[in-house]
């Protein structure tokens, strides 16, 4: 078994990625417990884990938006898409044993803690998963921007953004055959280049926080753990 090179990672996981293959399910069981499995594997190398899921498998606030829908309350609308992932997630962890605890930006006490920061980080000291719903809690900032938010707070060593492809490129790589993957990038140049890897102000947080962000696949099965392992897959953004 590889031996971690973090010991404390926040990973980001889009809501698509709940979806798996299966594009006419929000949620596809499949893929959500292949995730645990491989989260399973992280835990047993003792490593302490935050995790931060969008919503934008069963609603995105700015699409709604965009379409006439109030900005206020379409982003919280989108959070709530976040809880319901959390559970999602949650289930799958403790089906396989995997001790798990969900602390939600906006109260909701019948099913998940309200996030207070000196409980998730005893919590992480017991070794138990923590999963943070309800992006900020706040409109107008998105769960990438959430996730940066809670690393500092937990005072991860790195974010790990999972994604649909290897990296960070020059451009599109679904589009354009000729991409470039950047295998280091600085978060001033990410910002010049208006690269897709998360929001400006998640990357200018991490930016001021001295915050690397690591972007990896989430589609190969093992990434994750090669990637805490300190394997060089991915695109590795910081100063």
């Amino acid at each position: 078994m590889e031996k971690p090179v973090y010991k404390r990672v926040l990973l980001k996981l889009s809501g698509e990625a709940l979806m798996g293959g299966h594009r006419s399910s929000s949620i596809d069981p499949e893929m959500v417990n292949a995730i645990a499995a491989e989260i399973k594997e992280v835990v047993n190398l003792g490593v302490s884990l935050g995790v931060v899921v969008g919503g934008g498998n069963i609603f995105r606030g700015v699409e709604a938006n965009a379409k006439g829908m109030d900005r206020t309350s379409a982003d919280y609308m989108g959070m709530l898409a976040t809880v319901i992932n959390s559970l999602a997630l949650q289930s799958a962890f403790e089906r396989i044993g995997i001790d798990t605890r969900v602390q939600s930006a906006i109260a909701m006490r019948e099913i998940a803690e309200p996030f207070i920061q000196r409980k998730a980080m005893s919590h992480l000291e017991k070794r138990r998963v923590m999963i943070f719903a309800a992006g900020t809690g706040n409109p107008y900032f998105t769960t990438d921007t959430a996730a940066v938010l809670r690393a500092m707070e937990i005072k991860a060593d790195v974010i790990m953004k999972a994604t649909k492809v290897d990296g960070v490129y020059d451009k599109d790589p679904v589009a354009y055959s000729d991409a470039v993957m950047y295998k280091n990038i600085t978060y001033s140049d990410v910002l010049a280049q208006n690269l897709k890897v998360m929001d400006a102000t998640a990357i200018s947080l991490c930016r001021d926080n001295h915050l690397p962000i690591l972007v990896f696949n989430l589609q190969k099965p093992g990434n994750i753990v090669r990637c805490i392992s300190g394997i060089p897959i991915g695109t590795l953004v910081g100063d």
